[in-house]
Formats: C-alpha cells, structure tokens, sequence
C-alpha cells in the first residue's frame, strides 16, 4: 500500500477533477464537491494558467468550499490573488502528488503564511511535501485539521506549528519524515504542542513517519495534551518494544477511542501486551506492522534505515 495517493474525497465532498476530465453537465452545483486542478506532468498536458483559467471561468467560485491542487499547479501565491472570490473557501489541499509524478520529498511548497491570512474561515489544511515549506504562523482562529505529509518536515515548521495559537484546532498530523531528506524534528521542538496549552481543543493527535518514534512515544507517554485526545497515531516510523514500553508504564490511555501504531517494529509479545492492556477497555489498536521492501529496490538504500534495521514507511 502506498501511503501517497490521490484524494477521492476530501473535507467531506468526493473529489472532481475540472474539465476537461470532467463533462461540464457536472458543474452546476459548486459547492458539492472538491474540485481538483491538475496541469501535469505530461507536456501533453495543458499548462497551469488554462487549467486555472478554464476553473475560474466556469465555476462559481463563491460556492467552492474545498480545492484540491495537483501536479504542476501554482498554489498559495493564486489562491491569496482569488480571495475575493474564493470567499467560502474552508478547505485546501496543496500537493496532490502521487509517486508516479513526483517522488514526495520532491514536492516543493513555500510559506503559508499569506494563504492562512488571506482566508480567516479555512477550516481544513493538507500539504503535501516539505520541500521549502514555511509556516511562520502565530495562530488562526477558525483551522480545525492541519496534516503535513512528508518525507523530511523542516525541524522549523514543526516547532512553529507546535507554537502556534490555533483554538479551533481538533485534528493535527505531522508526518515529520528522515534527516535524510531534510527532518530531523526534536522532541523538545514540539513540547508546546505536548503542553496542550495552545490548541486546547486538539482530539486527534498524529506524531508520525519518525525515525525517533521511541523518543516520542516516551514524551507522549507523560504529555499533558494527551488527557484531552480521543485518538492518537504514533504510526509510520521505527517504533520498537522500547518506545511501547514507555507507552504502557506512562499515563494511562485507556481513555482513548483509537491508538494506531501501525507499521511498527514491535515483537509479537509486545504486541500481546499492547492488545490486551487497551482492547478491553475499548480502545481500537492498530498493530499492522511494517511493509516489506522488495529487497532489489532498496539494496543500495541501507543508509537510510537505523543501526538496526527500522525505517519509517514514507520518506523518498
């Protein structure tokens, strides 16, 4: 399974494609889907500027709720310019990128600062690619989910993400990704998001794709924040039995709806341990463990896993 694909359905809405892909019968209502952009990578495929052109030409744009921007699409600089139109805009999702296009440590994005002020009523934010991504943000009021997906998250942005004053804030995933492709966040680089302090209305909670996966399970194990969640995912990275063991000798979790764990290193007595400590008291656990790579693709990629072997799920 590859954890980078298209979007069928985001903030609720399935996802369309704007024409040409899509017959023009199936504009009339706006606001009931997603609508999707995409110039590439082909250079058969037509430009950003017509594919923009044909969008704001056809469809109303005070109705769009949600715009999903693929290959080739220039992203925050055209969404800050159609503000004043876009003005029931609540969900974006920057880097609809699947591998086949573009590997995701490739995905070049910019600073989102001008998008999250040029539109105070977005509810619902994914980027996808960490590649010149900033976020000097102080805060939004109105952000309920942000998910970062990456192969390599600037240390920069996770720590301002973490120190942002976001309110309405209920969901937040990082997927923070390797050193290798330009992580390398630190546990202390997100103690004000484990503070819970400044989202107080956080419910989802993903610190995920790590190669320090122990190191977070551990300060996530004594987190003020985690009281609060209703699900937590420490998946994607090289969590092993020792990263487990801080989580079953720290607070308690049996509070929680959902813990994913999933593509983890864990023995299957650990994994025993887990289940029955938090199944019982209701708790979903996902215990899906890691994905085997075929040997011959990743032969000369042995510098990109642990001393021991462990790797995160999503990084080149």
């Amino acid at each position: 399974m590859s954890y980078v694909q298209h979007a069928r359905n985001f903030h609720g809405l399935p996802v369309l494609t704007v024409p040409p892909y899509t017959p023009a019968t199936l504009l009339a209502d706006a606001a009931s889907v997603a609508w999707r952009l995409q110039s590439g990578p082909y250079p058969t495929d037509e430009d950003s500027d017509v594919c923009w052109e044909r969008f704001t030409g056809t469809v109303e744009l005070e109705k769009v709720r949600a715009l999903v921007l693929g290959y080739g699409m220039d992203s925050v600089s055209r969404l800050t310019d159609l503000s004043s139109r876009l003005t029931g805009l609540e969900a974006v999702f920057l880097g609809d990128i699947e591998d086949e296009e573009e590997m995701i440590s490739s995905i070049g994005q910019s600073d989102l600062a001008p998008l999250l002020e040029a539109f105070p009523g977005l509810r619902e934010l994914v980027v996808r690619g960490g590649a010149g991504l900033e976020f000097p943000v102080a805060g939004h009021p109105g952000l309920r989910a942000l998910r970062i997906e990456s192969g390599g998250l600037p240390p920069q942005v996770a720590e301002n993400v973490a120190a942002a004053d976001l309110p309405s804030l209920e969901r937040l995933e990082l997927w923070l990704g390797d050193d290798w492709y330009g992580g390398g966040t630190t546990v202390e680089q997100l103690a004000p998001l484990l503070a819970g302090d400044r989202k107080p209305a956080l419910r989802h909670l993903g610190l995920q794709n790590s190669p320090i996966q122990d190191e977070l399970a551990a300060a996530v194990a004594t987190a003020a924040v985690v009281p609060r969640l209703t699900s937590l995912s420490l998946s994607m990275g090289a969590l092993s039995d020792q990263g487990a063991e801080a989580l079953l000798h720290g607070q308690p979790l049996t509070h929680l709806a959902e813990l994913d764990l999933s593509h983890h290193f864990l023995s299957e007595e650990m994994m025993l341990r887990i289940w029955t400590a938090l199944e019982p008291a209701g708790v979903r656990v996902n215990l899906i463990g890691k994905q085997e790579r075929d040997e011959e693709e990743w032969e000369d990629e042995d510098e990109e896993d642990g001393a021991d072997g462990r790797y995160i799920a999503v990084a080149e």
